[in-house]
């Protein structure tokens, strides 16, 4: 069976999911062993580096599902995950999936008593740890289950059948970003999270992902996504389990992926690293998905790496990559948009592109009234990839929901042609009064268009009560001028009204920007720094 009749007969299989694609791919007559997925750790007998078939990856995730079934873990069992190594998420979301029970999965790097308080508001019947992650929560009273790296050392032959999934079944729980404090627990159900994969299994395979390297989060719903797509692709993922920009370009040169999938934070990481002779010939495709990317980090990518197209003489290989952008969040479940930028392309200003076809974005006054053509307001949207809610937090989801959208926090417009504009997140821009706003994002979009020895910026804005005080912190290139003058340059890009709110600029180092556990910068742990040394 080819490659393109199994995504054809998936791709019909109403039965089909987030939680059985793997059973559904072994229960098929061939396929069982290509190449699938490689860890940067090793997989019990299995190194580091080395593939597993899809037929070594079932036989890895039996065993894990049958230690979890002699624990006691059964259907409906919500169990926490929380591990440093990418294969540890990995195969531990797809064997808790086989018994039925919802794999909580928890970012390695959220705070011991953050993690703590998160995993009560579960109701969790236990927690699953690797060695580094139970030393740091065993003061905390949590139920400590099996060590995490034990769980592969049962026989999979005694792993139980398969649970069989129906459409609302749920399938895993997610967090956000947790930027503003304890993170929101997000519900997956087996329809919703692979929803957008069922839409691009009527497609055409996308050039460049054969063979996929994902630097996501391991633990955040993108990567189940991803995961379950390369299964679905007949493609090879690799899984990395450090999301630094050092660690991702080691990761290129060595495995030679053709596409590279991330968020926002990968490709600011990647600005701030010296790519002065390194080797990312492989790569045709960078693929972000969560916040839209910026600009300078785009046209920094995609002058790396190849791409073809057709030609009149054919199809040729030209220097140049393409880089997919959008916006997507745990809560929408896939990115909702879609487009894609080469060294060809010019329509940036924060463009997040146009809606995929199984969603409905639209524009929201506070109301929940439909702005036109524009007009800045809050996205909402409607999708069948959407999470049906927050885990135990009733409030949470009927608070963000309005005539039937999902309310996303983010500040948006889209123009006439349908295409959709990222300005900031709801709760980082700030009223300047006279019907004017700062917009964060948007203003660090326009302060590296400006300056491009600037790797990245963060712009923080505080409103004190002597009015509104903006502070620009910069981080720059590797071969940048610590000392040059570029006040002049950030002034005219931020524009008169934000400009004349502007305090200090100063350059900094990683150090001082603090991040939340999926690379995201808490804006509100800097405005709460900046008000405390206000008083």
């Amino acid at each position: 069976m080819t490659a393109s009749n199994i995504r054809a007969r998936l791709a019909r299989d109403p039965d089909l999911g987030a939680g059985n694609v793997l059973t559904t791919l072994m229960g098929l007559d061939s396929g069982h062993d290509r190449p699938a997925f490689t860890f940067d750790t090793p997989v019990e007998h299995i190194p580091a580096w080395t593939a597993l078939t899809v037929r070594q990856l079932d036989e890895r995730v039996r065993a894990r599902a049958a230690a979890l079934h002699a624990l006691g873990i059964g259907r409906r069992d919500p169990v926490a995950v929380t591990a440093t190594g990418a294969a540890d998420n990995i195969l531990t979301f797809l064997a808790l999936a086989r018994l039925g029970a919802i794999p909580a999965l928890i970012n390695a790097r959220l705070a011991p008593e953050i993690t703590a308080l998160y995993v009560t508001r579960l109701k969790a019947v236990g927690v699953l740890a690797d060695a580094a992650r139970r030393e740091a929560l065993a003061p905390h009273g949590l139920t400590l289950l099996a060590p995490i790296e034990d769980l592969g050392a049962a026989n999979p032959d005694d792993a139980p059948e398969p649970y069989r999934f129906f459409r609302d079944d749920p399938v895993a729980i997610t967090h956000s970003s947790g930027t503003t404090g304890v993170p929101k627990a997000v519900l997956h159900s087996h329809a919703s999270l692979y929803a957008a994969i069922h839409h691009r299994l009527r497609m055409p395979k996308a050039q460049g992902t054969d063979r996929i390297l994902s630097v996501l989060p391991a633990p955040h719903a993108a990567t189940l996504i991803a995961l379950n797509l390369a299964l679905s692709s007949e493609s090879e993922l690799l899984a990395i389990s450090t999301q630094t920009g050092p660690a991702v370009v080691d990761a290129i040169e060595r495995w030679r992926p053709a596409c590279v999938l991330g968020f926002a934070a990968t490709w600011s990481e990647m600005a701030k690293t010296d790519l002065r002779g390194r080797d990312l010939d492989s790569v045709s495709l960078w693929w972000n998905t969560g916040d839209c990317a910026h600009e300078a980090h785009i046209r920094r990518l995609i002058s790396h790496g190849y791409r073809t197209v057709s030609t009149r003489e054919g199809r040729v290989r030209r220097p140049g990559s393409a880089f997919i952008d959008g916006l997507g969040s745990s809560e929408m479940g896939h990115s909702h948009f879609f487009i894609t930028h080469t060294t060809d392309t010019d329509r940036y200003g924060r463009c997040i592109g146009r809606a995929h076809a199984f969603a409905e974005p639209v524009v929201l006054d506070p109301d929940g009234n439909e702005l036109p053509a524009g007009q800045v307001g809050e996205l909402g949207t409607r999708s069948p990839t959407l999470s049906p809610g927050y885990w135990n937090d009733s409030v949470t989801t009927h608070r963000t929901r309005v005539r039937g959208y999902f309310l996303t926090g983010d500040l948006v417009y889209r123009d006439e042609e349908g295409y959709f504009y990222h300005v900031d997140r709801l709760v980082d821009s700030v009223d300047l009064g006279g019907g004017k706003r700062l917009h964060t994002a948007l203003s660090e979009e326009r302060v590296l268009n400006a300056c491009p020895d600037v790797a990245d910026c963060t712009v923080v804005a505080v409103r004190t009560d002597d009015g509104v005080v903006t502070d620009v912190l910069l981080q720059l290139d590797p071969a940048a001028d610590p000392g040059a003058d570029r006040a002049e340059a950030i002034r005219t890009a931020l524009g008169p009204d934000v400009a004349a709110t502007l305090r200090e600029i100063v350059v900094v180092d990683e150090e001082r920007i603090p991040l939340g556990p999926t690379g995201k910068v808490r804006k509100v742990a800097l405005r709460e720094q900046y008000l405390q040394a206000a008083r």
